[in-house]
């Protein structure tokens, strides 16, 4: 087994993604057509592919044929002979879905469940394309704004006070009647706001409290109802007539600059507004929808797979790796992650050296060297390696930025 398997990785081109952040990582044509992830893993929908002995190999073949070389015994003895994470690149110039993931035991129930009816796994009505969990952390590489979490009732109900329409009003009232279970009253509202996109006159009365949401934004106000508003305001604008916006004033609004991260669990309902960032995941699909999305919306799906306590989304525990490197963990097995930066001063810096490795080049030129396997190999900006188990320790120097996916 070789120390190194350069990737050729899928680009996925959805309508919100930006039109120059991952082009110009991977040095394509800039030429006004979004790319919005670039994936590098084996998920069955879009795995990485490499040369393996002379002929290109999916990355799910090439760890299937060796699951012990290519994952370590530890990793194959948890997940069996599969990659148990998936690394992106996300870039969003428009927000994405009001979405959530299952938790374990839902994913396998929805998963068997549309298996049963005869659902094809890529039909479009399809929800639960896999029987996986998708904890996710994504780790900002430009300012990057989101929602995730749900507010407490009396937050959300000083965010809505005010605003016209009948809609908002109802949400008001569910709010205002918690009855001390905030999140009983925050998933009434929170269903009022989804099944309203199934009424006639949905759109109208979205427009009459979005023109009342213009009007007070240039009243001044808090800081927090500012953010709310003109997050408000912007989604409106990108997804005219979905109650969805009215949502967002039920989530906590998150803010990343570069370096920094948060953490998503499975049952986190939350929606990215804009920005890039490195993403990684347990390797799994499964998104379920409510709204601000042209994709497929389950409703049903994602409340039985919601949480709706109130808790904003946790920040991952950090820790330097080396000077310009830090360490990204979070309470999930299947991932870690390592971005930074490389500078010649710092001679070689160790990465992890164990378990199956994705390394990905952000900008610069990197040296690896793989110590078990007698291996080198120098990569450029937008270039990336699986590294196995079997090359050993894994270790970096040159001058760039670097970012490493790993099974702790």
């Amino acid at each position: 087994m070789h120390g190194f398997y350069p990737l050729q990785n899928t680009v996925q081109p959805y309508d919100w993604g930006s039109t120059h952040v991952i082009q110009q990582l991977l040095g394509l044509d800039v030429d006004g057509a979004p790319a919005a992830e670039l994936w590098l893993g084996a998920h069955p929908v879009a795995p990485s592919r490499t040369l393996h002995d002379g002929t290109a190999t999916s990355l799910v073949d090439l760890v299937r044929d060796d699951p012990v070389a290519t994952l370590g015994r530890r990793v194959q003895d948890t997940y069996g002979p599969r990659l148990p994470y998936l690394l992106k690149v996300l870039a969003a110039e428009r927000a994405l879905s009001l979405q959530v993931h299952p938790r374990p035991h839902l994913a396998r129930a929805g998963f068997n469940r549309e298996n049963a009816a005869g659902v094809p796994l890529g039909a479009p009505e399809r929800s639960f394309r896999d029987d996986q969990h998708k904890p996710e952390m994504i780790v900002a590489l430009t300012p990057f704004e989101g929602l995730a979490g749900f507010r407490r009732p009396r937050q959300s109900l000083g965010l809505l006070d005010g605003l016209d329409g009948v809609l908002v009003g109802r949400m008001r009232d569910a709010l205002g009647h918690g009855h001390g279970r905030s999140a009983d009253a925050v998933r009434r509202a929170f269903e009022l706001a989804v099944h309203a996109r199934a009424s006639d006159d949905v759109a109208d009365d979205l427009e009459h409290t979005l023109a009342s949401v213009r009007t007070r934004a240039g009243d001044g106000g808090t800081a927090v109802r500012g953010r709310a508003d003109a997050v408000a305001l912007r989604l409106g604008e990108q997804y005219p007539g979905d109650p969805g916006v009215l949502a967002s004033y039920l989530l906590n609004v998150f803010a990343l600059e570069p370096g920094e991260a948060v953490f998503l669990a499975p049952g986190q309902v939350h929606a990215y507004v804009r920005g890039a960032g490195v993403e990684i995941m347990a390797s799994s699909d499964n998104v379920l929808r409510a709204g601000l999305t042209h994709k497929r919306v389950d409703v049903d799906a994602l409340l039985e797979c919601s949480d709706f306590v109130p808790a904003p989304p946790p920040r991952p525990v950090t820790s330097l790796l080396a000077r310009g490197l830090t360490t990204y963990r979070v309470p999930i097995r299947e991932f870690g992650l390592v971005v930074g930066d490389v500078l010649p001063v710092d001679g070689e810096l160790a990465l992890p050296g164990a378990g199956p490795r994705v390394v990905l080049v952000l900008g610069g030129v990197l040296r690896l060297r793989a110590d078990a396997a007698g291996e080198t190999c120098t990569l450029a900006a937008g270039e990336s390696v699986f590294v196995p188990d079997a090359a050993g320790a894994l270790s970096v120097s040159g001058e760039g930025r670097v970012t490493v996916a790993y099974v702790p």
